[in-house]
């Protein structure tokens, strides 16, 4: 009902003047009294033909059920005054004649006793300018409540603040309930804060009549968040969508039904402060400068948490090396390749110590190969990222251009044919560069750097680069290959078996129990055996601290024992926690940490997770199809299997590379360049090459370290997104600050079901145990934010895995295939919603995790592995 009915109804009401002359007698004292006696004159008025028939057709309108009969002044939502609250609203209201009653009502609130005390206090007029109504379906919420788009206390535009109850938004707006309070990064939707309310009672629907009836509500739902992530993520949305139609921060009403989320008003937030903000020119966001995302992915299985400036230097050096030999390779022409130099040195972004992927690099890196939607598609299950690419800007991301279009087809088909080749020879090449690769180790590997001078130890640095990465460049086509052959089977199973389970590609191409990765996990289980048959040692191993347990195995006799723990070190000393981390130290150099595993590590499972895939094929499918979809089946194997051999290669490339390093580390501090040897790692690798080709900016590599130590101790303070954009200048203008890096992480929100990619199928029902560091789970579910292959060594002792970040085809994922460890990758929150000691119910096969009670048992807490300190590491595992 519009102004004009309102207008014309009051006009008819008022007819004698009386409601006139009320008004012309108000005071702060009678406010009151006039007001209950227009509000019985409007009442008690009869509505015109005209009126009647505006009502009813309102209410045919939305299908003549309950609805809600709300108030709308022509003055509400003003640049200086709101309105708020002044004016009626009905709720859960049947029938046209109870319809037809609360209109009137609403009509009457606009001479309510606190309408005129708001007027009166304002000075306005007491008449006002109308009042509309709106009768509107009723939402019959199981939550409901109020969200800003700026804190409405400090003006603060990079938070949303939510208010919400269970059942009706009455309870909350009428001051009656305690709510919770969420609060969200305006930018990232990342939680920032919550308070938990008591919300002793929810106001919900009276089924029986209109209006709402009052309940309490039960101890379990009081004691946790009436918002799930979900609804979290929902709301953040919907927030951001409205705040940018009107241009200004929103004061929003919603409420949920199921997960449906139903938006009821959206008002401007009036007499919010002004913003505290940093100069403009810091802030702004760069609406021209070039788009980039930044994401960790399953970069953050290789470099976890704050890395140091000499391994995040490194990393990116190889990377940018080894794909422009991997475009050489693929006969890609010179022209393009120097046009590549502009991206490839650029793969990966380094932001307050941490290791990102500079995305859409990676993508055009996919482009180089063909079947380019079919390669980013799976690129983007196999790195795990939170959301695929768009179709508009991955269509425009090219590698490199070409002056004509026949150029461009002659180019295209000169690298499809090499890619083909190299496709179809495979196997024969990985064998040859194994052969190459593990003679030039033996040559790197056997040497004792500490012995020799750093500017000599620096010539072998630059030859073991040049040997290897020349090499390894061509490999990557191995990348390329396991994107076909898994995508031709995600293809295969979607066309041929649309009813399979989701963990079936990745059971299908798992390379199998001789895969090179999973042996130091079968050599630590060897040793574990060792350790549980024999008392004496057991218990030595137990209850001596990691950094005494070699003397004093030697003190104590256990020389057998001893020759197995040095030979396990000599076979895989490079296979360690952050093992691509080049200031972490490996095995080699610190064995006290394989006494932890070994205490961590059970007899290994016999369990063959191709088995279940071949059940299941065998069952579905047969005949020419089965013929072929094993071909390409053999395909993926054979290149998983080969990718996990070629790791391995680079687990021992970065192993010597750490010996160097740390032997050039050793001369800068005894030149005192450097305090301490291990100061090197606070230095890039350009810095490091500059110190001994001549060609640093500047020597004072001792401010330079500092300074970075100093910037350290900042960073270690600060929570980081897993994923964000930025235009322009990557670390100005106010990108990070909107990315999410703040200080304090996330907080729970007490969701019971939590929901991932499915990796290995099995269901299991244990206690959670939660850790970012490989901890004896004793039979326990391991949830972590990331892994690394220095996890493996854990897994036996765990029955099911769960990881935050990840993807079915990381390292850990596929040996946890092939030890038959359930498990579930891609879990927003896990570590946030999960603390050691809930009991989980966890089904590898759907990816769903059900948190069976919210109460941890600490008791089954093994040392080091809490949520605290999980949490803590969300988003950043400690190196050191």
């Amino acid at each position: 009902m519009g102004l004009d009915v309102f207008q014309e109804f009051i006009a008819a009401a008022d007819g004698a003047g009386r409601i006139e002359e009320l008004l012309a007698d108000i005071t702060l004292d009678n406010v009151q009294k006039i007001s209950g006696q227009v509000a019985g004159i409007i009442e008690s008025e009869e509505l015109s033909d005209a009126a009647a028939s505006v009502i009813e057709d309102a209410y045919a309108h939305v299908g003549s059920s309950r609805v809600a009969v709300r108030s709308s002044g022509a003055e509400e939502d003003g640049s200086e005054l709101s309105f708020a609250g002044q004016f009626a609203t009905f709720l859960n209201v049947s029938g046209l004649a109870e319809v037809t009653a609360h209109v009137k009502r609403c009509w009457a609130s606009a001479f309510s006793e606190r309408s005129l005390h708001y007027r009166l206090r304002h000075g306005l007029p007491l008449r006002g300018a109308g009042l509309a109504v709106v009768v509107q379906d009723m939402v019959h919420a199981q939550r409901s409540g109020v969200m800003f788009t700026a804190d409405p206390v400090s003006g603060d535009r990079g938070r949303y603040v939510i208010s919400s109850v269970y059942g009706l938004g009455e309870g909350l707006v009428s001051g009656a309930v305690d709510a919770d309070t969420v609060v969200l990064d305006a930018v990232t939707g990342a939680v920032r804060d919550t308070v938990l309310g008591d919300k002793q009672e929810r106001y919900h629907s009276d089924e029986a009549g209109s209006g709402y009836l009052v309940s309490e509500v039960l101890p379990a739902e009081r004691e946790k968040l009436s918002l799930g992530p979900k609804d979290l993520a929902k709301l953040h949305e919907a927030g951001a969508r409205i705040a940018a139609v009107f241009d200004t921060p929103q004061d929003i009403e919603w409420a949920f039904t199921g997960d449906d989320l139903w938006i009821l008003q959206a008002r401007p937030i009036t007499a919010l402060p002004q913003e505290v903000r940093a100069p403009e020119a810091e802030l702004a966001p760069s609406e021209s400068g070039e788009l980039r995302i930044w994401d960790n992915a399953n970069i953050v299985e290789s470099f976890s948490g704050i890395v140091s400036p000499l391994t995040y230097s490194f990393a990116a050096h190889v990377y940018g090396k080894v794909y422009d030999y991997y475009a050489r390779g693929l006969r890609v022409p010179p022209a393009a390749l120097r046009e590549m130099e502009e991206w490839t040195p650029h793969m990966l972004g380094y932001f307050h110590g941490r290791v990102y992927y500079n995305l859409l690099n990676w993508y055009r890196m996919v482009r180089i190969a063909p079947l380019y939607p079919l390669n980013r598609k799976v690129l983007e299950i196999a790195i795990g990222v939170e959301e695929p690419l768009d179709e508009e800007t991955a269509d425009s991301l090219y590698p490199y251009t070409f002056a004509s279009s026949l150029n461009h087809r002659l180019s295209r088909a000169r690298t499809v044919v090499a890619f083909v080749r190299r496709f179809l020879t495979m196997n024969r090449s990985v064998e040859r560069f194994m052969a190459y690769f593990y003679e030039a180790y033996r040559q790197f590997d056997n040497v004792d750097y500490d012995a020799m001078e750093g500017q000599d130890v620096y010539r072998r640095f630059r030859a073991l680069e040049k040997d290897l990465l020349e090499k390894w460049g061509p490999m990557q086509t191995l990348d390329a290959a396991i994107l076909w052959s898994i995508g031709g089977l995600a293809l295969l199973n979607r066309r041929w078996l649309p009813d399979a389970p989701e963990w079936l590609t990745w059971s299908a191409a798992s390379p199998g129990p001789q895969v090179e990765s999973i042996e130091p996990a079968r050599a630590l289980a060897a040793l574990a055996i060792t350790v549980r048959d024999d008392a004496e040692l057991s218990r030595l191993i137990r209850e001596t601290p990691a950094a005494d347990t070699y003397q004093a195995l030697r003190e104590g006799g256990h020389t057998t024992f001893l020759a197995s723990v040095d030979e396990y070190v000599a076979a895989y000393g490079y296979r360690s926690l952050d093992e691509l981390k080049l200031e972490v130290p490996d095995l080699r150099e610190d064995p006290s940490s394989l006494f932890a595993m070994v205490r961590a590590t059970l007899p290994e499972v016999d369990a063959h997770p191709g088995e279940k895939a071949d059940a299941y094929l065998d069952a579905h499918l047969r005949g020419p199809r089965r013929l072929l979809y094993d071909v390409v089946r053999r395909k993926a194997q054979s290149s998983l299997y080969n990718r996990e051999r070629l790791r391995f290669c680079r687990t021992r490339a970065f192993g010597s590379a750490k010996r160097m390093l740390r032997a050039m580390g050793r001369d800068l501090a005894r030149m005192h360049a450097i305090d301490h040897w291990r100061d090197v790692f606070f230095l890039r690798l350009e810095e490091l090459r500059g110190a001994y080709e001549g060609t640093t900016a500047h020597a004072d590599l001792r401010g330079l370290v500092e300074l970075r130590k100093r910037q350290r101790r900042r960073d270690e303070a600060l929570s980081a997104p897993s994923r964000f954009t930025t235009r322009g200048a990557a670390y100005w203008r106010g990108n990070l600050e909107r990315a999410g890096f703040v200080e304090g992480g996330p907080a729970p929100t007490g969701v019971r079901e939590l929901r991932g990619t499915p990796s290995c199928p099995g269901v299991v029902e244990a206690r959670a145990v939660v850790t970012d560091t490989p901890v004896e789970a004793n039979g326990g579910v391991l949830v972590t934010y990331r892994t690394d292959p220095g996890w493996v060594a854990a897994l036996p002792s765990a029955s099911a895995l769960v990881i935050e970040r990840g993807s079915p085809l990381t390292h850990v994922a596929i040996v946890a295939r092939e030890l038959g460890i359930p498990t579930v990758v891609q879990v927003k929150g896990a570590v946030t919603e999960i603390a050691t000691g809930m009991r989980l119910r966890l089904d590898g096969g759907t990816g769903s995790i059900t948190l069976l009670d919210n109460n941890p048992a600490e008791d089954d807490a093994p040392a080091g592995s809490d949520r605290a300190a999980a949490t803590a590491n969300t988003k950043d595992a400690k190196s050191e």
